[in-house]
């Protein structure tokens, strides 16, 4: 119970309810603050406990200072955990371990049990392997039954054996959606308490339940584990910034094209670390659906939530899908007493401001490897003219007729005030011609064609961003409609898909009588979960996969989804865009980027050439389906014995007893290893010397640049590792569907085809210098670092800005520490990662503001010894440590930033750390 200090536990009558809060209006200065700061409050006053929780705690957040920068901690309790399969499973995987370590320490093992809700959606192990047929999603759901029975035998044994533990079976939906559609409560009623819903989750876009006023973020497996077993987040009290949306949007633009420019806008700007707040009179005007759109991005843009206050939109979007009456109307009566209903004429304080006028954005595209690069569809072809040139160096002949165009160096905003269209554009470039390798493929059906560089070989309507989103679905329906109906279909070297988000999206387009259409171009149902955003495209068809390798053709793809790095959506592909839903069709239909698309026929029709103004929906018609296709009866059947699964699922067989049987032949789930002779009290922290550099990284290497999800390659060491074990070739499945085997990612961390370490010349993949060898020979990272482990050598890696961007893979930390890396010193990092790198015990360090690795002369090659870590022994935190890289020496910064993570640290871990606490308990 609370210990109450500020008298704030009332009452709230709702109906013929009465429900126990704990008012805001209690604690001076609570008034003032943004909704998100309103919700933290709550929180902290509902958990005041003395210890972690104190009053001065609670009195630092309602004095918030908006100018001032983070440096006050608090300890942050989630409602809830929620997570997909592939961040999901380790972490099942841990709690069973866990079990295991406190039963050997003399513990109680059913301690280990989930605290709060946890709830898992199954959405990530679908391939596309097969599309463009009626049959397509009954024959890649029965492939992912027979590839993963062993995941989710042990998943369906979790369900059982942990309390607070469900599962939503596969086929249902992509978390994200399966969540704001029903998993999240907005306001919870738990012993008779009303509280704000609050929720962490294991996948970066959790934050796409902020649409809905849900407070919450992604973060690593291993602190969502930590959540789970009760342990409070630790974070600093943050930088809000305000973005205010004025105006609407424009007709023929859509959510993803506001999304694109707002992710653009908040990039240059710089939120990460940061919450980030929608206000203003445009947001009372944005339909729930943009407004989750929005909030699902948040990753891309770097900040921690992208929220949005509650309001009556709110309230209609939980009525459509079906929420109860007595859920809505406490909803609607705590968010008005507590101040966190939304006030659309209202400036709330913020610690820095944003502004959109939503009628300036265009339409839009984002690639060809950041969602941060938007570029507008009417310089699309000559960007990727322009960047074309990355991918390839040969088949460039003389200008064709549109060399004297021009495009963009940068049409990114300079301020807030200025607008998509109206921006001052960089020095213009002249766009020579494109390179010209073209090549004559046929397929075993007979179909013969050319393809060249440009060719769009994926075009795949995917992901939570956009399938959430009714708009953009409906639109995209309503132009497979026109271009049926002008005679069109798509190109046959597109590989195309359609994988929503819910079922319900799939019913409504059958309502709307627009899937017949989608059908006929290709756009057939695969699957209901995370594809090829995820890198679970499915091959290429051979003859295609053949002539691109052979040739080394950079063909493209465009999806609707939220992440398109190197290397992630199909090792085939070197250029990715994110598109709407719409856009998407557009160019299967064309075929290649090599296009003005607005102003270029796409193709030819039956009575002619088609444009894309002669397919694309007016937004009365897109509103008048929605409106109409739509009901509350969609979501209330779909939902209604959600954990159940089918016969499938419900056919599996699982082992009993509450700590799990582990089979030691199995390649997809293995006890994992990170207890093993773990003592009761830690070790005392060390300096670190004698290391050696296992990787030297440049900018924007992401977590899937480190921990790939998607397909393993032949030849590698996981790959190795596999045909060891009797795995065939076809049965590799991908990374992601394996993170419960640390034998497979440890060998497929750093692994990704298209990392550079620049510790070698021109090579790309998990390659590095073997300095346990005579001259520092070539060899696979893995195989390095046993060398290095078998010589003790410690290891540390190098890296520039936004080290570990992207999805919060608690893999890429895991698999870090176990290959023997005890320090990463990198120019700047996104949040998540480095909190999961102290969440495993390796010791994030940061450059000097101005200096780098290149600044210093770091080559990689040196020795380096790290001299100040121990003084963690002494309770505090350095804020430096000295690093001595043979004759070079530097002062770097200690990004261990609250109190809480030197814990964690000084423990080996953060589930070391909550182990040995419930040990003492």
């Amino acid at each position: 119970m609370s210990a109450n200090s500020f008298g704030s536990r009332s009452t709230l009558q709702v109906g013929d309810r009465s429900y126990e809060i704990f008012r805001l209006d209690a604690v001076e200065g609570s008034a003032r603050l943004p909704y998100s700061l309103k919700v933290l409050l709550e929180n902290l006053l509902r958990t005041e406990d003395g210890a972690n929780v104190t009053a001065d705690h609670i009195r630092a957040l309602a004095g918030w200072d908006a100018s001032a920068q983070p440096s006050r901690e608090i300890q942050f309790t989630p409602a809830r955990v929620i997570m997909q399969d592939f961040t999901g499973v380790p972490c099942v995987v841990d709690l069973a371990t866990m079990r295991e370590a406190v039963r050997d320490l003399g513990g109680d093992p059913t301690k280990i049990n989930p605290l709060a809700p946890a709830e898992m959606v199954i959405d990530h192990s679908v391939i596309v392997d097969y599309f463009g047929t009626p049959d397509a999603f009954e024959r890649n759901v029965q492939v992912e039954y027979e590839r993963n029975k062993e995941r989710y035998q042990f998943l369906r044994w979790g369900q059982t054996a942990f309390d607070e533990f469900k599962v939503v079976p596969p086929g249902t939906g992509i978390v994200h959606q399966v969540n704001i559609e029903h998993l999240a409560r907005v306001v919870f009623d738990r012993d008779g308490i009303a509280y704000p819903d609050t929720c962490v989750g294991t996948d970066s876009h959790t934050t796409m339940e902020n649409g809905i006023g849900v407070l919450g973020w992604g973060v690593g497996g291993i602190e969502a584990e930590a959540a789970m077993l009760g342990q409070p987040i630790s974070m600093l009290i943050p930088r809000v910034v305000g973005f205010k949306l004025t105006g609407e949007l424009p007709a023929g633009t859509t959510a993803t094209d506001l999304v694109l420019t707002i992710t653009e806008m908040l990039r240059q700007h710089g939120v990460v670390g940061k919450f980030v707040e929608f206000y203003g009179e445009g947001v009372a005007a944005l339909p729930l659906a943009n407004r989750a759109t929005i909030g699902n991005m948040s990753p891309e843009f770097g900040s921690t939530c992208a929220i949005f206050p509650i309001d009556g939109e709110t309230l209609s979007y939980l009525r459509l899908t079906g929420r109860g009456e007595e859920q809505i109307a406490l909803v609607e009566a705590y968010a008005k007493e507590q101040g966190l209903w939304l006030e659309p004429s209202a400036e709330p304080e913020f610690s820095e401001y944003l502004e959109l006028d939503l009628a300036t954005v265009v339409p839009s595209l984002a690639g060809p490897k950041r969602p941060q690069d938007r570029i507008a569809v009417s310089d699309a072809k000559a960007t990727w003219r322009r960047d074309v040139r990355n991918y390839v160096t040969t088949g460039f002949g003389p200008a064709d007729e549109a060399s004297d165009e021009s495009f963009p160096a940068s049409d990114s905003p300079a301020n807030s005030q200025t607008s998509p269209a109206d921006r001052p554009r960089a020095a213009a470039a002249t766009v020579g011609s494109r390179p010209h390798n073209p090549v004559t493929v046929k397929l075993g059906d007979g179909t013969e064609f050319e393809l060249d560089h440009g060719a769009v070989a994926v075009a795949a309507i995917t992901s939570c961003t956009n399938t959430s989103n009714p708009y953009v679905m409906v639109g995209a329906g309503l132009l497979a409609k026109k271009a049926v109906e002008k005679g069109l279909t798509r190109k046959p070297w597109v590989k195309t898909s359609l994988a929503p988000g819910s079922q319900a999206v799939t019913d409504y387009l059958e309502r709307a009588g627009l899937t017949p259409y989608l059908d006929k171009i290709g756009y057939n149902l695969v699957g209901y979960g995370c594809t090829t955003c995820i890198g679970n495209t499915g091959p290429l068809q051979p003859e295609i996969s053949k002539a691109v390798n052979d040739n080394d053709l950079a063909v493209t793809a465009v999806l609707s989804g939220n992440r398109n790095f190197e290397g992630r959506i199909s090792p085939d592909v070197k250029m990715n865009y994110l598109a709407s839903p719409p856009l998407v069709i557009a160019y299967a239909l064309a075929g290649t980027m090599d296009i003005d698309i607005l102003n270029d026929p796409i193709a030819e029709g039956a009575d002619g050439p088609v444009y894309l103004r002669d397919l694309w929906p007016a937004p009365e018609e897109v509103a008048e389906i929605v409106t109409s296709s739509i009901g509350q009866d969609m979501f209330t059947k779909n939902y209604a014995d959600v954990f159940k699964g089918d016969e499938r699922w419900r056919g599996l067989d699982i082992p009993t007893g509450g700590t799990f049987e582990w089979d030691p032949n199995s390649t997809y789930v293995r006890k994992a290893p990170y207890f093993d002779g773990m003592a009761h009290e830690p070790a005392p922290v060390t300096d670190i010397h004698g290391a050696r550099v296992l990787a030297k990284l440049g900018d924007s290497v992401t977590t899937d640049h480190i921990s790939p999800a998607g397909s393993i390659k032949v030849g590698t060491p996981a790959a190795q590792y596999l045909q060891a074990n009797g795995v065939e070739v076809r049965d590799f499945n991908s990374y992601g569907s394996r993170r419960g085997n640390h034998e497979v990612m440890i060998r497929g961390t750093f692994a990704n085809i298209r990392l550079r370490n620049q510790l070698l010349d021109g090579v790309e993949g998990g390659f590095t210098r073997d300095f346990t060898q005579d001259g520092g020979p070539q060899s696979y990272i893995y195989d390095a670092a046993q060398n290095y482990a078998a010589q003790s050598t410690p290891l540390v890696v190098l890296a520039g800005k936004e080290y570990g961007s992207g999805s919060s893979r608690d893999w890429a930390a895991k698999g870090t520490a176990l290959l023997g890396v005890r320090a990463v010193i990198a120019q700047s990092y996104e949040r998540i990662h480095r909190s999961n790198l102290i969440g495993m015990g390796v010791l994030p360090l940061q450059f000097a503001a101005g200096e780098s690795a290149e600044s210093l002369g770091l080559t990689g090659t040196e020795t380096f010894d790290i001299v100040g870590v121990e003084k963690l022994n002494e309770g505090g935190i350095p804020e430096t440590v000295t690093v001595k890289a043979d004759d070079k020496e530097f002062t770097a910064v200690v990004r261990i930033d609250t109190p809480g993570e030197a814990d964690y640290y000084r423990n080996g871990g953060i589930m070391q750390y909550v182990l040995r606490n419930l040990l003492r308990k």
